[in-house]
């Protein structure tokens, strides 16, 4: 348990120090990103960003595990 935990917190702090870099990718705002804004109400649906976070951290942790 401690192995993923530890894996987990390298994650994180890699994040926090990349932020401003991680912050102008453009994800949130990619093409089969679904966004419908009425008055007040906005639904979004971040369908593409979802699939390639999770083919990202697919890849990382198939990685990780060899």
């Amino acid at each position: 348990m401690s192995r993923p935990l530890i894996t987990l917190g390298i994650v994180l702090v890699l994040a926090g120090l990349l932020w401003p870099v991680l912050s102008r990718l453009p994800l949130g705002r990619l093409p089969g990103d679904i966004v419908i804004q009425r008055p007040n109400f906005t639904f979004y649906a971040p369908i593409a960003t979802c699939i390639v976070i999770s083919a990202v951290l697919s890849l990382i942790f198939w990685l990780v595990r060899r």
